[in-house]
């Protein structure tokens, strides 16, 4: 299953990346981390390694580890900006059966 950007996420990743100057993506991973397992693992990607998944939504790449794929499968990124202080990336993520409140951990069946 893929990896999905919304028009607003990937809108958000070209700004940052014309900003930074330099980039080819947006690395989507995870670690262990929180009070419900896994927090999800947001970076620029310059290059894809051969143990990378690249996917392409809205002209953006979204590049994932192979070790991470079945954590992430079927996960759409969203940007949300509610007001200036309240803005960032919203994971839908199909894997998680528990999330802390705050959206920053998950946890996986």
């Amino acid at each position: 299953m893929a990896i999905t950007l919304t028009k607003a996420a990937a809108s958000h990743v070209q700004k940052m990346l014309a900003k930074r100057g330099s980039g080819i993506g947006l690395r989507l991973g995870v670690k262990k981390y929180g009070c419900n397992g896994f927090g999800y693992v947001v970076d620029y990607a310059d290059t894809v390694e051969d143990n990378e998944q690249v996917f392409t939504n809205h002209q953006v790449q979204v590049i994932v580890n192979n070790d991470h794929l079945a954590l992430l499968a079927g996960t759409e990124v969203d940007y949300i900006r509610e007001n200036a202080l309240n803005e960032g990336f919203e994971f839908r993520n199909p894997n998680a059966v528990n999330s802390c409140g705050c959206g920053e951990s998950f946890n996986v069946k």
